[in-house]
């Protein structure tokens, strides 16, 4: 007769505590030896295994560092404690697009946690078809992301959800971008479009390519994660007027800045370096002759202020 109380806890290896949370193995260990948290078992030959509910304490620990809270002030906390402040640190965002005849954008988030790809795309296509490809990318997506953001750091969306999300938001724009008509401005200027490597995220460069798109730029994309020194190879190659960069919160504020600096030093003066997103040390501590956007909205006024002195 099985003997529930004799089953033994579910335990994740090391190797699968840092493959599910993003924390590297070495922060595992010193956390352990500073904070006393996590407290691995350990298995029959003597290798740390992890409970399952330390590792979802963990999972919520990361969502609050990317967040920008720091382990010295969380790692220890007990797990409501930390739940708590997930809530305190992150307002719900607006809930409906400004558009009246728009959905609320929580109706988003449900079709996301219903797992209903099919009409979470089709609600977003429809959206685009009302309002427009540019209002679309700045009223609804921008938003959007927000909210999924923040869900996901409540724990109210899996990381395989957030995904679904991403993997929608691409399909829904390369779509639109490739019905965009060619503009007679000469294809001009050429932008290169990429991240920073340890940079994944590239939804924000997708909505930056939208938008370019739409005021006759010609882009080409080099996804994510590229090197600097590539970034500066391809700029060449490929003969751009600008490089635009996207940036998360991923990023440590050093790297970003010793990054952009970097990156201008290597391209020709005539190439214009830009960059956007959520990264406040882009405002805080600018680079020397790197444009750093404000909002999605300064796409335009930007590329037209190009046209104006490049000609």
């Amino acid at each position: 007769m099985n003997d529930r109380r004799s089953a033994r806890p579910i335990t994740l290896s090391i190797a699968a505590v840092e493959r599910d949370t993003g924390l590297s193995k070495d922060t595992l260990r010193v956390w352990e030896r500073r904070y006393g948290f996590p407290q691995p078992a350990r298995d029959d030959f003597g290798e740390r295994v992890y409970p399952i509910e330390q590792v979802e304490k963990l999972r919520t620990i990361k969502r609050l560092l990317n967040g920008g809270h720091r382990p010295g002030r969380i790692v220890a906390m007990p797990i409501d404690d930390l739940q708590r402040l997930a809530d305190s640190c992150n307002p719900a965002p607006p809930r409906s697009a400004p558009d009246a005849a728009a959905p609320d954008l929580r109706d988003y988030i449900e079709l996301i946690r219903s797992h209903d790809v099919d009409s979470l795309r089709r609600a977003l296509s429809q959206s685009l078809l009302r309002i427009g490809l540019g209002r679309f990318v700045v009223e609804v997506i921008a938003p959007l992301n927000l909210l999924v953001g923040d869900s996901w750091m409540r724990g109210h969306l899996e990381i395989f959800e957030e995904h679904l999300y991403t993997e929608s938001i691409h399909v829904v724009l390369r779509s639109a971008i490739a019905s965009v008509p060619s503009a007679d401005v000469g294809d001009r200027p050429r932008v290169l479009l990429t991240t920073f490597p340890n940079e994944p995220h590239g939804i924000g460069l997708l909505m930056a390519e939208t938008l370019f798109v739409l005021e006759g730029a010609r882009c080409v994309s080099l996804g994510t994660q590229t090197p600097i020194w590539d970034i500066a190879l391809a700029a060449t190659a490929l003969r751009a007027d600008i490089v635009a960069l996207s940036f998360t919160s991923v990023l440590t504020p050093t790297l970003v800045h010793e990054g952009l600096a970097e990156l201008r030093d290597k391209l020709p003066r005539s190439v214009e370096l830009w960059a956007g997103g959520a990264a406040p040390v882009l405002h805080r501590r600018p680079v020397a002759d790197v444009l750093a956007l404000d909002a999605l909205e300064a796409v335009g006024p930007e590329v037209r202020r190009w046209r104006a002195e490049r000609g």
